[in-house]
């Protein structure tokens, strides 16, 4: 019964490194042999994403993967980020952490009341501007979930508001890496704190943070990415309860949230992974050093892989269709809701962040 459990997950898992196989060559194919770069200059989980989402739309995927899929996308994603901690130090954590934390709040106030008067001006249901708000400023589908049962959320509302941080999601993870490495000149601080603020879902941060350090060889910005990323997730402790309670006033009090439930424990891992770097890099200060160097690597290596499978099976999951399906009105909120996270994320940085930093 166990082993039949996990063969059932083994086609989705296979399906999702294949196509990381596939990216990975076409970007040494394209970079390296056409374009004569002694590193290519491609990304290969853009690649990644780009062949999920052709394959995906173009050719039926068989029921068979769908459940290695899912664990692709849920399981191996947080995998590869626990692997991320591997290159840090705990005092980077906490001065990253120092810095994203004000940027934070300071963006989730900014869409909270965005969005609060795009409800009255579009006219849109209050459930649907609640889910498309968390979703943009806290951590994408995995907030959406959690706050539907709260607010009584329908499953429409709720596909709906998914569909709506997908695309919008998918797009600021295409185009913000550029972006930033353009508007930030190159400072690997700022980039990785706009990524990390500005993308809604935590696979999108990882594929846009992997995107930046696979162009513009800059390791630091994924590190800085992920962190912030992680921490913006943990908000969801204050952010459900917050939602109840907006939605609730005046109605029969419930208590249909649980912080055990909603919180990320991943979370804790990246943050295991990073102690135990530092850690075993005492202890391996003087003996066996050159060995502890190839096993960082290899996680680092390994990493990559996981995050690159993790997107390939998002872009196997993405239907286009849900474009069309998906109305004026809160499309429209939520790509506004998008571009007041960047926007303020830009502001934020330029006024606050340069001044005490």
């Amino acid at each position: 019964m166990f082993l039949k459990k996990y063969l059932v997950i083994l086609p989705g898992i296979i399906l999702a490194f294949v196509l990381y196989s596939l990216s990975q060559g076409f970007n040494n194919i394209i970079g390296i042999e056409i374009l004569g770069y002694s590193k290519s200059p491609i990304s290969t989980a853009m690649i990644a994403i780009l062949l999920g989402i052709f394959f995906g739309n173009f050719f039926e995927i068989r029921e068979s993967f769908q459940k290695g899929l899912d664990f692709s996308r849920e399981y191996i994603l947080k995998l590869g980020i626990i692997c991320l901690g591997i290159q840090l130090k705990p005092f980077e954590f906490i001065e990253f952490g120092k810095i994203a934390i004000p940027l934070i709040i300071i963006c989730i106030i900014s869409v909270l009341v965005i969005i609060k008067l795009l409800i009255k001006k579009l006219k849109i249901p209050t459930r649907m501007a609640y889910l498309i708000s968390i979703g943009s400023t806290v951590c994408g589908t995995t907030a959406i979930m959690a706050t539907a049962p709260v607010i009584k959320a329908n499953k429409n509302e709720v596909s709906y508001a998914i569909a709506n941080i997908t695309v919008f999601g998918i797009l600021s993870m295409l185009l913000y890496p550029y972006f930033a490495n353009f508007y930030f000149e190159g400072n690997s601080l700022f980039a990785g704190l706009f990524l990390g603020t500005a993308i809604h879902e935590t696979s999108q941060v990882a594929a846009a943070g992997l995107i930046y350090d696979q162009q513009f060889n800059s390791p630091e910005t994924l590190n800085i990415a992920t962190v912030t990323k992680l921490i913006r997730n943990t908000f969801l402790i204050v952010m459900i309860p917050l939602f109840a309670f907006l939605y609730n006033r005046g109605l029969v009090k419930e208590k249909n949230y649980s912080i055990i439930n909603i919180f990320p424990y991943f979370v804790l891992g990246f943050v295991g992974m990073i102690i135990f770097r530092n850690i075993a890099d005492q202890v391996f200060t003087e003996y066996n050093k050159d060995i502890w160097v190839e096993t960082i690597n290899f996680i680092k290596f390994f990493s990559k892989v996981f995050l690159t499978m993790a997107m390939a099976a998002i872009g196997l999951s993405t239907d286009l269709k849900d474009i069309k399906s998906m109305g004026y009105k809160p499309f429209a909120v939520g790509f506004i809701a998008m571009l007041t996270v960047g926007v303020v994320c830009i502001l934020t940085i330029e006024i606050y962040l340069k001044i005490f930093i």
